[in-house]
């Protein structure tokens, strides 16, 4: 399945679609409990020996993803707002410039209910529009996009 992407031209935000097949409780389940992020985030060849979640407002997410050549990179986020099973919103827990160079963002992830599918829609909102650019610039929506592609695989498992 094909992760759609959309630049605002006037916003600082990065807006990320695509469609599961499978339940949204399913989906759910899938982005927001440790044991299985660490199946499937970063996509194929990175690990994730640390995923520690409190999913709740004010919850901490700590996370370390291990990448192929050893590379490691630690991020933190504190979870703003927790709906299940239709909308989770974190931000970087320390909204200083950002983790291993990347701006720090602000993002929102809501499941939209299809049935025996679901819409996933992350927003990713940043400081301003040199912010997302940067980001952009670095990668920003490969690893997402591999992380979405293991998730396709990974939920067929569940």
């Amino acid at each position: 399945m094909k992760t759609d992407i959309e630049i605002a031209r006037d916003e600082p935000t990065i807006t990320m679609t695509r469609v599961y097949e499978a339940p949204r409780t399913l989906v759910w389940s899938a982005m927001s409990e440790a044991r299985h992020i660490r199946k499937w985030w970063g996509g194929r060849g990175v690990v994730n020996p640390i995923c520690e979640m409190d999913v709740r407002p004010g919850g901490i997410w700590n996370h370390v993803m291990r990448f192929p050549d050893g590379q490691e990179l630690r991020i933190q986020f504190v979870f703003l707002e927790v709906v299940p099973p239709e909308r989770l919103v974190w931000q970087h827990a320390d909204p200083g410039p950002g983790i291993g160079g990347l701006p720090a963002t602000h993002t929102t992830v809501t499941l939209d209910d299809l049935g025996a599918a679901t819409r996933w829609k992350m927003v990713a909102r940043f400081r301003s529009i040199e912010d997302r650019d940067a980001a952009l610039t670095f990668g920003f929506v490969r690893p997402i996009e591999a992380s979405g592609n293991a998730l396709t695989e990974y939920l067929k498992t569940m």
